[in-house]
Parts: C-alpha cells; structure tokens; sequence
C-alpha cells in the first residue's frame, strides 16, 4: 500500500473527526472493561504487508483481550490539533480559564465519533481504567477540562474511535502474520513525533519480519 493512500485516509479521518468531537461525551456504558487477557497491556504493531490504511504501519495499544475478543486504541495516527477550549465548547462543557491546543489521533476505525485519553497513571476519576500500570484510558470531556487548567495527567492521547476484534478473530490474524506483538513503552505511547512510533516498534522486534 503506498503512503499517498494512507495520507488521504487520514486527511478523511480528519474531516470526520472535526465535527464528532461531541461524541467524547457520550461514551458508552457498556464499552468493556479491561482484562488481564494475555495481551492487555502489550503493543499489536501492523506487518509492513498489511494492505489496509487504517492500519498502515500502525501500532496499538491492547487495553483488552479476552475469549469474547479483544480491544484496543491506534496511537501513531495523528489527523491534527484543536483548541482545548474550542473541544469543551464543542462538548457543551465550561471553557473558562481553559489553555492550549491538543493533537488528535485516529485511535481505530470503530466507532470512530467516540472519543478515548489514554494517559499516564498520576491522573485518575470515575471511570478511569488502568491498564497495565504504566498507562491508563478515561473517556470523560473533564479529563480535557483539567488539561487545559493544568490539573490533568502529565502525559496524554486523545484518540477517537478503536480497534476490534470478535472472537477467535484476532488470534487468526496473528497466525497469519498480520501483527506481531511486543510489551508496550509509555515512551512509544507518548512519543512527540508518532511517525516514527512504528519504525521504532519494528526494530525493537528480535526476530525478522
């Protein structure tokens, strides 16, 4: 696949993304919770073959994976920045005092107007999960709120939409060598340049591709 056609997948994500920030609000209650199944809290990283642009190069942090399937969020997709204060407003949320723009992050194509933060660990509220106690996930619009009043978790990913699989699905696609997987780095999670989040996941990779 050539990275022209990703680069369009992403500029559409984009577009799509600019008017579902209200959706951040609205998560779902019966969203699953995380497991301690063999691969929460590891890295899936896309095979170079795999020839699908919402997973080109990508690499995904596994927040749950049991025997009714598996979930997790995209975290080397970035599709642009937004005002803190123009997301709250979007969400019909108190803007005052409110700083700072946040980089947005196509966090997989289900579901894509629902919105995640993944971040580190000192930040928690109702509803904050955490995953493997290095990174944590909440979905709450005053997540972004204590962002932008500097009272929010010192690392964080806004990312919309996530990654699934059924069940058994996920387990097939890593016998036929669509993924590998490896533990995952809060380095690699919140890296200021995600383009080479991917480069840098392969070379840590011990055996050849």
């Amino acid at each position: 696949m050539s990275s022209k056609r990703f680069r369009h997948f992403v500029a559409a994500l984009g577009a799509l993304l600019a008017s579902a920030t209200f959706a951040i609000a609205a998560l779902p209650k019966t969203e699953p919770d995380p497991d301690t199944g063999p691969l929460a809290g590891q890295f899936l990283v896309a095979a170079p073959e795999i020839d699908d642009p919402r997973f080109y190069h990508a690499v995904i942090l596994m927040v749950r994976h049991d025997k009714s399937g598996a979930f997790g969020i995209i975290i080397n997709h970035p599709v642009g920045e937004r005002p803190l204060a123009g997301l709250l407003k979007a969400l019909g949320q108190d803007a005052t005092g409110v700083t700072g723009k946040v980089r947005l992050y196509a966090g997989g194509p289900v579901q894509p107007w629902i919105g995640f933060i993944v971040h580190s660990p000192d930040y928690h509220r109702d509803g904050t999960i955490d995953i493997d106690g290095h990174v944590a996930m909440t979905a709450s619009p005053e997540v972004l709120r204590d962002i932008g009043l500097n009272k929010g978790p010192q690392k964080r990913l806004v990312a919309f939409g996530y990654a699934g699989w059924g069940a058994g699905q996920l387990e097939g696609e890593l016998a036929q060598g669509a993924w590998f997987t490896e533990p995952e780095d809060p380095k690699l999670v919140f890296d200021e340049d995600p383009a080479k989040v991917w480069d840098e996941a392969v070379a840590r990779r011990t055996y050849p591709l």
